[in-house]
């Protein structure tokens, strides 16, 4: 995103809104709409996203340029005005899960409501940010996947093996409870227009195959609103319980690890994680929320206690998933046990399945531009999962990315010969990268 004149301007007033709302901690503040102004919006504009999927009305970011001025300073006005505004449904649609034959829902907010919602997340973001705890990582500025995965490595190392409790919130965009939300909101933000406009949003209702329905819970998901709302909510609901009611109580260390609706919990005693594993359901209860009783788990993640004599170990080794990683105990180079992470088998399957469905679409696309796209297809995946530890899960996608691109190039036509000499010959002009090439500032390499 290129920055604009007004991006250092608009900076300086959200400074302004963190440091007030620095300054009187648990205070509502009441007078902040006025923050939003034309040069107000062309910000939020500019760092709306402009390749996304056209909403109910059909408009793209395109379209909506050609008349840029009059469209942002119609949308102010209507915003500002309250009854002129009226939120339109967002579309749902269904994307591919990682085995490639489930699907999720996602709500597609139009252009123009993702601009306002952008408007709109700048301001209560500067006020929740100075609220919100170092435990929660999702959706936030200047944090990450992986600023989260280096602190959960770091507690669990720490204690040197835990009682780690995975939470599992089932749908939880889908349930929670607008009545709860609205209060959370009002308890550190009293200004009408902002409250109103996140209102219209949650009762905008969803449109699904031509008919409009409005759930009784739930924010949908995919807007952009969506995520900084989740964070409110759950802010109140774990983070700020865990930390203030919890934490006090418990005899040993503790420490919580949140990303978005994925959490885990680490302990240092057995007692203390069982005493919260059966409060968990009740807490999320109160707030409309339920845990999956499956998936929500508590388990010992320790080291295994008795090295064999060909440096592997013995006995059983619990793992876990969280942010796409698997977690387990390995010895290091030196000899000590250290926790390792590497990417989780779903995650493998959903970026092979995305390229084989990628693949049989433009098998019959030029080499040189099959080539490009593919490399940049493995760029991505290896810019988030190329972390220490990682190297060899990379090296097998890289490999297996090379085989489906030799099948469906086999399928090009019923002539089509492309055996391994082939493949030999067209890597020498295309090669497909190898992981240190990929992501060479990351450390890849196995500890």
């Amino acid at each position: 995103m290129t920055e604009t004149p007004s991006s250092e301007e608009i900076s300086t007033r959200l400074d302004r809104i963190a440091k007030l709302a620095r300054q009187m901690p648990g205070v509502p503040l009441s007078t902040l709409a006025h923050h939003i102004d034309i040069k107000w919006m062309h910000e939020a504009y500019r760092r709306t996203r402009k390749s996304g999927s056209p909403g109910v009305d059909g408009q793209t970011a395109e379209e909506y340029a050609k008349n840029l001025e009059g469209n942002l300073q119609s949308l102010l006005d209507r915003a500002k005005a309250g009854h002129a505004y009226r939120a339109p449904p967002v579309l749902r649609v269904h994307i591919p899960k990682g085995d490639g034959k489930r699907t999720r829902p996602i709500g597609i907010p139009t252009f123009e409501d993702k601009v306002l919602q952008r408007a709109v997340a700048m301001v209560l973001g500067a006020v929740y940010e100075q609220d919100f705890l170092d435990c929660s990582y999702g959706f936030r500025p200047g944090r990450s996947a992986h600023q989260a995965l280096e602190d959960l490595r770091h507690a669990t190392m720490n204690m040197g093996g835990c009682w780690l409790i995975e939470l599992d919130i089932e749908s939880f965009f889908d349930t929670v409870d607008k009545g709860k939300l609205r209060e959370m909101l009002r308890q550190r933000v009293r200004d009408g227009v902002l409250l109103r406009l996140v209102g219209k949003w949650l009762n905008a209702g969803v449109m699904e195959e031509g008919c409009v329905y409005h759930p009784d819970t739930g924010t949908p998901q995919g807007g952009v609103i969506s995520p900084l709302l989740a964070n409110i909510y759950l802010h109140e609901v774990l983070d700020l319980w865990f930390e203030t009611v919890v934490k006090p109580r418990l005899k040993g260390r503790a420490h919580l690890v949140r990303f978005a609706d994925d959490g885990v919990l680490v302990f240092a005693r057995e007692d203390d994680a069982r005493r919260v594993f059966d409060v968990l359901p009740k807490r999320f209860g109160k707030y409309g929320l339920r845990l999956h009783p499956e998936k929500t788990r508590l388990f010992e993640f320790r080291p295994p206690r008795r090295p064999s004599a060909r440096g592997g170990d013995r006995g059983r080794r619990e793992s876990f998933d969280f942010l796409g990683f698997t977690h387990f105990w390995s010895l290091s180079l030196k000899g000590n046990w250290v926790l390792k992470q590497k990417t989780a088998k779903s995650r493998v399957s959903r970026t092979l399945h995305s390229i084989t469905r990628w693949l049989r679409k433009n098998r019959h696309a030029p080499l040189a531009w099959q080539h490009r796209l593919l490399v940049s297809k493995l760029r991505g995946h290896c810019a988030y999962f190329g972390i220490r530890g990682n190297s060899s899960a990379l090296s097998s996608v890289c490999y297996w990315v090379l085989v489906l691109w030799q099948k469906w190039l086999g399928r090009r036509s019923h002539h089509a010969r492309v055996n391994t000499m082939y493949m030999v010959r067209l890597t020498r002009t295309f090669p497909i990268p190898s992981p240190a090439q990929l992501c060479p500032s990351r450390l890849v390499a196995n500890p």
